[in-house]
């Protein structure tokens, strides 16, 4: 033979896993048991999460708590794990993060990982990647500390209320006057707006509907004249930090641009595939938590005299979900492995695969998991309803399943290149 190849996750790896694992159970599990902490994920969780008399907004006690675990993670040196290393982190590839992010997720509830608020231990730090892409030096600055210790934040001012998954066709509108720019407009989905500084708001500059440039970022400070909060948008799991939000004559200065005038959509696509992918991941730990859960119960559970595990009823359902769930795992981690080896538009197609995949499986996963448990399944005295209200949202939210697909399609009958869009960088 030529030679062999190795499908063994790399030893530093597996090691830290073990780190966390002694990091969640010393300072996380204690902090979540703690002061009855374990409301927020107990059969109170959506209750006590929730402040009913604010708009449905999280509440305080709760973001808080989340804060703390946080602030302890960084300390441990976890939080910043995938940033580069001049920043506190640790070069963490896209294939750690993913092992990560199933980890997490395949533990079930709790404090250490809630991807209801985009939380862990170890954070994707989103704005904090973009910044470092996109801004200028007086922007990071002046943002990426912060940004990091939770001084600052901002929102993501993409979707509108009558353009959804096409972007392009946006309405809201930047006109430059002097030094300034005049934006008028609405969007929808403002996560996390409530606690935002600022709100990156993308509009179209110049060009027409459909144009994918001419779309320009702006980081537009929630305080100023002319920017409301219209609403806050309920949802299928509460709370909602989710705004519907309205720009009228907002005058920001042209410093407030993040990247490249005319270049706003690409800022946004550079990381797409990375956050996509550790969602995937997230989805595929929550489905495998899902299944383990059902196969423990049904060995335990004895009705008419003999366990539910020796029904072929019960067992070929989820052999079905555990064999989606082997496969899925492989294509994830060469995916994300292929993404540091390759740049991370190299693959693309296989990304959305993934997603849309990852994010059905687990819905069908606690769908059975609630199949098998009974009433009790159906109750708030399992995870099974919260993990399935959750992610049955990113079946829309990171792409619409049908988006997905059709990105697929297009790199199958070659519609659409394999290829950094122009503008955005690999590195």
């Amino acid at each position: 033979m030529a030679g062999t190849t190795n499908f063994n996750l790399p030893q530093d790896l597996l090691d830290y896993l073990k780190v966390l694992d002694d990091f969640i159970e010393t300072e996380i599990r204690p902090l979540e048991r703690q002061d009855d902490n374990i409301r927020f994920f107990d059969h109170r969780r959506e209750d006590a999460r929730t402040d009913w008399d604010r708009d449905g907004l999280p509440n305080e006690e709760w973001e808080e708590l989340l804060f703390e675990a946080k602030r302890r993670a960084d300390r441990a040196g976890h939080f910043r794990y995938p940033l580069p290393k001049e920043f506190g982190g640790q070069n963490g590839s896209n294939l750690s993060m993913a092992v990560i992010r199933e980890h997490f997720a395949t533990k079930g509830l709790g404090l250490h990982n809630d991807l209801q608020n985009e939380h862990s231990i170890v954070g994707n730090n989103v704005g904090v990647l973009l910044m470092l892409a996109y801004g200028t030096e007086a922007q990071k600055a002046d943002w990426v500390e912060d940004l990091l210790q939770g001084r600052k934040r901002f929102s993501f001012g993409i979707t509108e209320p009558d353009h959804g998954s096409d972007a392009t066709h946006m309405e809201t509108t930047a006109v430059r006057e002097g030094d300034d720019w005049i934006i008028n407009g609405e969007k929808t989905w403002n996560t996390g707006i409530h606690k935002a500084s600022h709100d990156l708001i993308f509009a179209r500059t110049s060009g027409k509907a459909g144009d994918g440039f001419g779309i320009t970022c702006f980081l537009v400070p929630t305080e100023t004249a002319g920017f409301k909060v219209e609403e806050y948008l309920w949802t299928f799991n509460m709370p909602t930090d989710h705004a519907h939000i309205s720009l009228k004559d907002v005058r920001v200065p042209h410093s407030t641009i993040l990247g490249e005038e005319g270049r706003g959509l690409q800022v946004v696509q550079h990381f797409f595939n990375e956050n996509r992918i550790r969602q995937a991941a997230s989805s595929l730990g929550a489905a495998q938590y899902c299944i383990n859960e059902a196969v423990q119960y049904a060995k335990e559970r004895k009705p008419f005299g003999k366990a539910l595990a020796s029904n072929q009823g019960i067992q070929f359902p989820l052999v079905e979900l555990q064999t989606q769930c082997e496969m899925l795992r492989a294509l994830i981690y060469k995916t994300a492995w292929m993404m540091d080896e390759y740049g991370a538009f190299s693959v693309s197609d296989k990304v959305s695969m993934c997603n849309y995949w990852a994010n059905r499986l687990c819905c069908n996963a606690a769908d059975q998991a609630m199949q098998v448990h009974g009433g009790i399944g159906y109750s708030r005295y399992k995870a099974f309803e919260h993990i399935y209200r959750h992610h049955r949202r990113y079946r829309i939210t990171e792409g619409a399943e049908e988006i997905q697909m059709r990105r697929v399609a297009g790199y199958m009958f070659g519609f659409m290149s394999q290829k950094a869009p122009k503008g955005v960088r690999e590195d």
